[in-house]
């Protein structure tokens, strides 16, 4: 039985749209392969934050001075206590940035480092507040601001991570 050329250019048009619908598809596939990935590769650098020494050491020294120290009173701890404020603004800046442009998640970064960002934001509020004045710069630490007011209202409508899943196995 031979196929008129009608036949065949329907054929064509309907292999062509299955040709098509299936790179899209698979495109869309991939695009959520590569948006996970992504997500992993964030996870894990926002994890080796952590795992970097001067951050720790930084929080560390921050633990001992009081809350809503003020630029004075941080500068006469001496400068390795300024250096420390300095870490740590500047990573939690870069954290709250990267949550804001969704680049990362809240949920990853608070899980991560929620507890310490209201730490260190109610003991380096006022010395933030008068570096900007004394900088002439009202955006220095601004993420790190932002970030602080985001883990507040979140952290405080549940229970911590080692209350609420503690009945949790693999």
């Amino acid at each position: 039985m031979a196929l008129s050329l009608d036949t065949i250019a329907n054929l064509a048009d309907i292999i062509g749209a299955g040709t098509i619908l299936t790179g899209l598809i698979f495109g869309l596939f991939q695009i959520r392969q590569y948006r996970a990935q992504q997500r992993d590769v964030i996870a894990i650098n926002l994890a080796q934050t952590f795992y970097n020494q001067d951050l720790a050491r930084s929080v560390a020294l921050l633990q001992e001075v009081p809350d809503g120290i003020s630029l004075m009173e941080l500068r006469s701890l001496g400068q390795q206590h300024v250096e420390a404020a300095i870490t740590v603004a500047t990573s939690f800046e870069t954290m709250g940035l990267l949550v804001f442009k969704r680049i990362a998640t809240p949920d990853l970064v608070l899980d991560l480092a929620g507890g310490i960002v209201i730490t260190m934001s109610r003991k380096l509020a006022r010395w933030q507040m008068e570096t900007r004045v004394e900088q002439e710069q009202p955006s220095w630490g601004e993420w790190f601001e932002w970030l602080s007011i985001i883990a507040n209202r979140q952290k405080h409508h549940g229970e911590p991570a080692h209350i609420r899943y503690r009945d949790w196995q693999a």
